[in-house]
């Protein structure tokens, strides 16, 4: 329980950041280089790779060097972990919404 605690909590981490999100976007269409990643950014091809490691670390990203080329995949896994771990308080706050709803639009129940 505590290894998947830490393994959300860097996947959340690795979301936390507005590049970072938008490099997965990119990533989710098809596979590109760091150089690539980088590019809409204009950023610097080291600040592109630091973003591409903390990727790498929560596991959403899978890199792989085809001679002195880096080129990224997006791993799906962790974000549909994220979204399970999410989807237990969507449920947890619908079924209080719809309690709330029922007790106003039947308050002579209560």
């Amino acid at each position: 329980m505590v290894e998947r605690s830490q393994h959300l909590d860097r996947v959340f981490r690795a979301l936390g950041d507005p590049t970072r999100r938008a490099m997965l976007r990119r990533l989710a269409a098809q596979e590109h280089t760091v150089g690539e990643l980088a590019e809409p950014f204009k950023m610097s091809l080291a600040a592109a790779s630091k973003h591409v490691k903390t990727l790498e670390h929560a596991g959403l990203v899978r890199r792989t060097v085809r001679g002195r080329t880096h080129f990224c995949q997006l791993n799906p896994r962790p974000l549909a972990e994220a979204d399970d771990w999410l989807r237990s308080y969507e449920r947890l706050w619908t079924k209080r919404l719809e309690a709330l709803e029922a007790l106003l639009r039947h308050p002579e129940k209560e």
